[in-house]
């Protein structure tokens, strides 16, 4: 398998260590969450005796977020620009209702259509 993109710049040999470092503390949690719920784990045969096709009795269910981002930083600030965005397209289009031509609304939007008006 080709090295992740953000380890290129290490030799094979640390990358090995460093994927191995991730392995360890992946089997220490699970480890440690077997240990909390104190269910043993399956083996081979136990997931292998599993029914592919069943269906957890109760699916967890939540509304999408607005924006899928990688920090929660990022999604605020996309939040907090949408905010702007709609407040500012708002504004403009109540100027428009009011009877001014000129409004400016915010940049990648389109403006509200106007009444038509019969010559």
């Amino acid at each position: 398998m080709s090295p992740l993109p953000c380890w290129k710049h290490l030799s094979a040999e640390h990358y090995r260590e460093r994927v191995a470092e991730l392995v360890r503390q992946i089997e220490q949690d699970a480890a440690a969450q077997r240990q909390e719920s104190g269910l043993p784990p399956l083996g081979a045969d136990g997931v292998k005796a599993q029914d592919p096709e069943t269906r957890p009795r109760k699916l967890k269910r939540s509304p999408a977020p607005l924006f899928h981002a990688y920090r929660k930083t990022a999604r605020k600030a996309l939040y907090e620009a949408y905010a702007w965005f709609v407040a500012a397209y708002r504004e403009a289009a109540a100027k428009l209702r009011s009877g001014d031509r000129n409004a400016a609304f915010p940049r990648g939007c389109f403006p509200p259509r106007l009444p038509f008006v019969a010559a």
